[in-house]
């Protein structure tokens, strides 16, 4: 693809889990409109390899480069409110509602405003559990609870790791259009997940094969 239009670029991209390389020498190629799925067996380093595009992970070898700018270690502020992680965990405190837990959690992030948390609530389809603990939802509703952070600020770039887990069939539905929409609005989304994906969704798959 030609240079000017890729978001992500990795060269030589290594990671290693103790005297072990877990990811070696990947390069990656990515750009506005793609949706990429990492495969791969537990343990073959989806997470880890999410991890280190946030920039919550350093690589033990090799450049990870973000709209044009390289970087060997963690990305800059700037650089890093344009992307959104979410990890396979919901972030959330037990002892707060979804509407604290979203302010909180939002008041860490940069981006423009997209959408208020009572509008990100209804559209994850949990506004009616706005003002119960956390530790009250179901693991469906926490995970929409989570989720819904991705329709709150602008992030071209969407790096989510399982997110479909504890969702019922409507709500994998759910965020499989708003992945598809992200990324017809020239958004990227690199996802991991084990459960299979709607036709025509996915752009390509990256297979991990882990440590050898």
């Amino acid at each position: 693809m030609p240079a000017d239009s890729r978001l992500l670029q990795t060269d030589k991209l290594e990671i290693w889990r103790g005297d072990r390389p877990l990811i070696r020498d990947l390069d990656i190629s990515a750009a506005a409109g793609e949706v990429i799925h990492l495969s791969g067996p537990n343990g073959s380093g989806k997470t880890t390899l999410l991890r280190c595009l946030a920039g919550l992970t350093l690589a033990d070898a090799g450049t990870v480069s973000w709209f044009g700018r390289q970087f060997a270690g963690r990305p800059d502020p700037s650089t890093r409110a344009r992307m959104q992680y979410l990890g396979h965990l919901d972030a959330l405190k037990g002892g707060l509602t979804p509407v604290e837990n979203l302010a909180s959690l939002d008041a860490l992030r940069m981006g423009e405003r997209l959408m208020d948390i009572d509008a990100a609530l209804d559209a994850a389809g949990v506004s009616h559990r706005r003002n119960i603990p956390c530790r009250f939802l179901s693991a469906g509703q926490k995970r929409r609870t989570g989720l819904a952070r991705l329709l709150m600020r602008q992030a071209q770039v969407w790096l989510l790791d399982e997110p479909f887990t504890s969702l019922d069939v409507n709500g994998v539905a759910m965020v499989t259009d708003w992945i598809r929409a992200h990324a017809a609005n020239g958004g990227l989304v690199i996802l991991s997940t084990h459960q299979p994906m709607a036709e025509g969704v996915v752009s390509r798959e990256i297979r991990l094969e882990g440590a050898q």
